[in-house]
Formats: structure tokens, sequence, C-alpha cells
């Protein structure tokens, strides 16, 4: 070896040797320094949030002429979040795949405050359908303010009992590329406008349930996707991440993708999932969901509550697993629908005072088309 080989090398050695301190020096203070920042830190900064709010509050956007276009609008949060804005005298571009019930749901905005509505065919997961309905909705109305990326599918089925794992996909599809396509094409007319995303994610995106393994995946790549886009855009588009609970809907009637890849319609398997957990009314859902967007609130949890999982999951998330699959899953020489959750459901009869009377005897032949 010569000169300049054997430097090179103590050079590279030594730099290793260096690295390797910096980074014993780090993992061994930084984290006592972080939390005692954000002790510091912590009550100034809640203290400046709640200030914040109550000026968004005082000072909410009117949204009264502005365009709004909302995915997975014929039924459940999607259709509630029109009748929101209707109310408020928005006009509304309305997409889902079932052209019937869009209509009606056009019909009945109509008859609660919206000044026009268009109703737009599409399928969120095909890159061209959502090109086309963002192009329909600027050639209609010339520009748009708020964007709500709504649709969703939910596969419900232990991910090693799956015989074919790509019947999954859909769920990855519609809950994540769904929303990235809409946003991507929307993106230039938002900027225009300054408008607003409007984000329905869930807080499953943090919460380790069985039996939903894949579209809990989906859910947090849509919360990961939208704080990454909030960075990158800065202040030009508002986003407004929500991450509801129990919302009534189609889902929690119990209409899942099987692991066969069908819709299904199951509401044992619902009850297995739910048990007494409350399931908050669409109606009343949708209203706040609306009222944050309006404040431009980043993040939305509804019901409220739900948000403290959060933190349990963050500082005891051995604790929530553990919870989980003790409610949700049954011993190994047990039915599925053998599981605590529903057991506890049952023996309480709490169903009738925590399930509102839509999804307690859920009929889905006519708007499950």
């Amino acid at each position: 070896m010569d000169i300049i080989s054997v430097a090179t090398f103590i050079f590279l050695f030594f730099a290793g040797r260096a690295v390797d301190l910096i980074h014993t020096f780090l993992n061994s203070t930084l984290p006592p320094v972080a939390i005692g920042a954000l002790l510091f830190i912590l009550p100034p900064y809640l203290f400046l949030k709640l200030l914040l709010f109550a000026f968004r509050s005082a000072f909410s956007e009117d949204v009264a002429g502005k365009v709004v276009l909302i995915t997975g609008a014929s039924s459940g949060v999607g259709e509630h979040l029109a009748y929101s804005y209707a109310k408020r005298g928005a006009c509304l571009a309305l997409v889902a795949r079932r052209e019937n019930r869009l209509r009606d749901v056009a019909d009945m905005a109509y008859q609660l405050g919206s000044p026009d509505v268009v109703v737009i065919q599409g399928d969120v997961s095909r890159a061209e359908d959502c090109e086309r309905f963002i192009d329909r909705t600027i050639d209609h109305f010339g520009r748009l303010d708020h964007l709500v990326t709504n649709a969703g599918i939910a596969p419900m089925c232990m991910f090693e009992d799956c015989p074919d794992v790509t019947k999954l996909c859909p769920a990855m599809d519609v809950n994540f590329w769904g929303s990235v396509y809409s946003s991507y094409f929307a993106l230039p007319y938002l900027k225009r406008s300054r408008g607003k995303i409007v984000a329905i994610a869930s807080a499953a995106g943090w919460l380790p349930a069985p039996r939903m393994s894949v579209y809990n995946a989906s859910k947090a790549a849509v919360i990961s996707f939208y704080e990454t886009l909030r960075t990158e855009l800065g202040s030009e588009i508002t986003i407004t991440i929500v991450t509801p609970g129990l919302i009534e809907s189609e889902m929690t009637r119990g209409k899942f993708l099987s692991k066969e890849g069908r819709m299904v319609l199951d509401p044992q398997m619902r009850d297995v999932q739910v048990g007494v957990m409350p399931i908050r009314s669409v109606e009343a859902a949708a209203e706040e969901i609306v009222k944050g967007a309006c404040r431009g609130d980043n993040y939305l949890t509804e019901p409220a509550w739900v948000k403290s999982t959060f933190y349990w999951k963050v500082f005891c998330p051995e604790v929530i697993e553990w919870c989980n699959r003790l409610l949700l899953v049954a011993g190994t020489q047990s039915s599925e629908r053998n599981a605590l959750n529903l057991r506890i459901l049952e023996l309480t009869g709490l169903k009738r005072l925590v399930y509102p009377p839509s999804v307690q005897f859920p009929d889905l032949a006519e708007r499950s088309r």
C-alpha cells in the first residue's frame, strides 16, 4: 500500500469511529433533552393553539358560492358532507361510482340550499377518471375551492386467512391512490383559489385493529401523504386531515371487502369489530368536519374523544395491542365470531343504546347497487 492509501484508510477509520461516537452521544443525551424541551414548550404552545382556534372560529370561512368537490359522495360521510356544505350555500361537484345514488344526493343538496350541483360518475382508483372529474368541475364552475377526498373501502379478514393477497389491493387503490390522484390534478386550481383539501383518513391509521391490516395501512399512508404535502405547500393550500372513529355509514352497517375480493354485507362481523363502542351520527360528524375545514384546522378527530387513543398509542402501544387482541381475536380453537368483543355486546344488550337505528338493522340492498 502506498502512503496515500494508508492515509485514506486511517482517515476513514477514525471518521467512522467519530460518527459512531456522535451517534452514541446523541442516543444518550438527545431523548431527555427533547422531553425536557417539550415539557417547557408545551404549555405556551397549547395556549397559543387555543388562541388561534378561537380566532379561526370567529373568522371561519364563508363557503357560500364556492365550489366543493367531494369524492365518495353517494353515501355515508361523503353524502352528509354534501348536505352540510349545501346548507352553507356551496356549489357542489359530487363524485362516486353509483350515479343513481349521486342524483338522489344532488336533489337533496339543492333542497338544502346549494345553488348548483354537478354529478360526475367516476372511480377514484383510476387516474384518468380523477383527471376527468377535476376537469369537468373546472369546465362547469371555472374554479375549485375545496377538495374533499372521502372515497374509501375496507377489507375485513385476518391477513393470513386471505387466499390471494392481491384481492386486497382495492383498499390501497381507492383509499390511498384515489386521494393522491385527486389531489394531484386539483392542486393547480386549489393554488389559484388558495383553497383547501379535506382528507378523510381514519383513526384506524394509528389503531392496530385485527382483520383491518390493509385498511389501517392505507389510512396511515393517507395521513402521512397529506402531512408531507402540507409541509411542501406551506400556506398555499390549507389541508385538514380528518381521522374519524366509528361513524354511521355503510361500513358500520357491515359492508366490507371480503377476503375473496367481493363486497359483502356482514353485520355480525361488524358487531365483532365494533362491540360496545358507540357509533357517531353521520349528520353530526359531517357538520363538525365542515366546521373544522372552514376554520382551517390542521387535524380533526370526530368524535373528539377518539383522539385519546392516539396518546395511548404513542406512550403505551403494547397496551393498545394487548387490548385489541384480547377483545377482537378469539382463541385458536374458536370461531372468529366468538371474540370477546361480540360476547360483551350480546351479554350487555347495549347495541340499541350505542348503535344508531340505521346500523342496528341494516338494509343495504338498494343502497349498495
